[in-house]
């Protein structure tokens, strides 16, 4: 019996073994997924957003809402009917006192996150909190930091972060595909919907600033921003911010209630290749173009050009899972609460985009006077 005969049956019954204890450890994960308790939520807020809420959670495993509240019964009706196990109330303290209820899901105007958001926090209950966190900065601080006194998971509806579209853009620009990023365009316009207690700034641009943010991994070290009032009085329907970062990378910004077009269109320039996000297309979202300065010479005595080379190569557009972003959201809020993560739009995260839209708002008022922020890390 030659060599290689003999040691075929120990290798084979070695890779029997292995792909048992495989076969097992991928047993185990299902089985330990399907009997881990359920986490229970309640969504405060049945407005717009909230119904939205209720659906995505309802069809995750190992979820499930248990409450509804609003102040509304109009609002609470058609919920309780569309789904019968669903608890309905106008008082949220229902739900707080509550021991069965282990998170609590905000999804109401942003001058009541404060309240809302710590009374559950200090209920014991983990908190998804819509977007923007708070009304100011030291709000926003103030909830981040009972989420960690109370050792609670915080996390903010940043809904654009968990988009398939800008989680690519993000992997992207770490693998250095762009190179040394330059500058950022945004821009977020269409025809209404105009708003009666905050400005377009607080309404659209947080989207943007958060996308930047998580894209570049840190914060502005200075914000402006230009804009104006036209329908209503000290409510700005048109704004262009500006953030300026280290390295001299910039980010413009421009949102409107008062377009004739809808756009959600954000241009990335880099040192290697430029980008195209538009969050409208409906097949080729995000656009790769291998273009770019090649060669700018000019004689150094004379000022006469020498040499003028651009680059215009091919465009790429990757391919992006088709899953819709908040359903993303919400099983990770699910995935952080289970297993104690650090969400991806966590309280510090909340904080620094609220910094951001404090200082734009700050600067529209003097101005557009460019206005100092936290130059810190931001760690997405």
């Amino acid at each position: 019996m030659t060599i290689g005969a003999t040691l075929q049956l120990p290798c084979r019954l070695a890779l029997a073994c292995f792909g048992f204890a495989f076969t097992c450890a991928k047993i185990y994960k299902l089985v330990w997924k399907i009997i881990q308790p359920m986490i229970q939520l309640a969504v405060i807020g049945a407005g717009y957003w909230g119904p939205n809420l209720i659906r995505n959670f309802s069809q995750i495993p190992g979820a499930h809402v248990e409450y509804v509240c609003d102040l509304d019964p109009a609002k609470l009706a058609p919920l309780a009917a569309q789904y019968p196990t669903l608890k309905t109330t106008r008082d949220y303290n229902d739900a707080l006192r509550d021991s069965n209820i282990d998170a609590v899901v905000i999804a109401t105007p942003v001058s009541t996150h404060r309240k809302l958001a710590l009374d559950a926090l200090r209920a014991g209950k983990h908190v998804l909190v819509e977007k923007p966190l708070a009304a100011t900065s030291a709000t926003a601080r103030e909830i981040a930091d009972g989420a960690r006194e109370m050792q609670r998971v915080l996390m903010v509806g940043h809904t654009f972060i968990y988009n398939p579209a800008v989680t690519k853009v993000k992997a992207l620009i770490e693998r250095g595909t762009l190179g040394e990023i330059y500058y950022i365009d945004s821009s977020r316009v269409n025809l209404g919907l105009h708003q009666f207690d905050i400005n377009v700034i607080w309404d659209l641009a947080p989207h943007d600033v958060s996308i930047i943010l998580y894209w570049l991994g840190k914060r502005p070290l200075r914000v402006s921003a230009r804009g104006n009032s036209y329908t209503q009085d000290n409510i700005e329907d048109v704004a262009f911010l500006t953030l300026e970062f280290a390295n001299k990378v910039m980010a413009h910004i421009h949102v409107s209630w008062m377009s004739p077009a809808k756009l959600r269109r954000t241009t990335i320039v880099g040192s290697k290749q430029m980008l195209v996000y538009d969050d409208l297309e409906a097949m080729e979202k995000v656009k790769l173009y291998d273009s770019g300065v090649e060669t700018l010479k000019l004689n150094p005595e004379t000022r006469a050009e020498l040499q003028r080379i651009y680059r215009v190569g091919d465009v790429i557009s990757p391919r992006l899972d088709a899953v819709e972003p908040l359903r993303v959201e919400c099983a990770h809020f699910v995935e952080c609460i289970r297993d104690g993560k650090t969400p991806r739009t966590d309280g510090d995260a909340g904080v620094a985009v609220v910094q951001v839209l404090e200082a734009a708002t700050q600067s529209l008022r003097e101005g557009g006077k460019s206005i100092e922020i936290d130059s810190s890390r931001l760690e997405m």
